[in-house]
């Protein structure tokens, strides 16, 4: 797995979108992440020092893996650049089917008055 800084990873992303835009998926995961080993981190909880997480994120399309981390200064300006990236890739999807919403209050109305009729006759 390649790890690259965020720009170049946003721009292979990109890259990956293109190719599977006829057939196939482009997976992407994030993870919280500090990129220091379990021994380490205790070394510096001991110390006192404190530990800077960060976000690990990796996208792969089944033939080529690329990773990139995320700190805490750089999220908001990444965040937006990756969700202009999905809007603009997400084609594939289907739209929600919808339903006639005066259909919809009707039905709603009529099974309302139904049910307080059958409620009055009861008694």
């Amino acid at each position: 797995m390649v790890r690259l800084q965020p720009d170049p990873f946003l721009n292979e992303l990109t890259n990956m979108f293109e190719r599977t835009t006829e057939k196939g998926s482009v997976w992407v995961t994030l993870k919280h992440s500090s990129d220091k080993s379990k021994v380490q981190r205790n070394k510096m909880k001991a110390a006192g020092e404190k530990i800077e997480y960060r976000c690990l994120i990796r996208a792969t399309d089944g033939k080529k893996a690329i990773s990139t981390m995320v700190g805490p200064k750089d999220h908001l300006r990444f965040q937006s650049s990756y969700a202009t990236i999905l809007k603009a890739r997400m084609t594939a999807l289907k739209k929600r089917e919808r339903k006639d919403r005066r259909k919809a209050t009707d039905l709603d109305k009529k099974q309302d008055s139904k049910k307080k009729s059958s409620v009055a006759k009861t008694f």
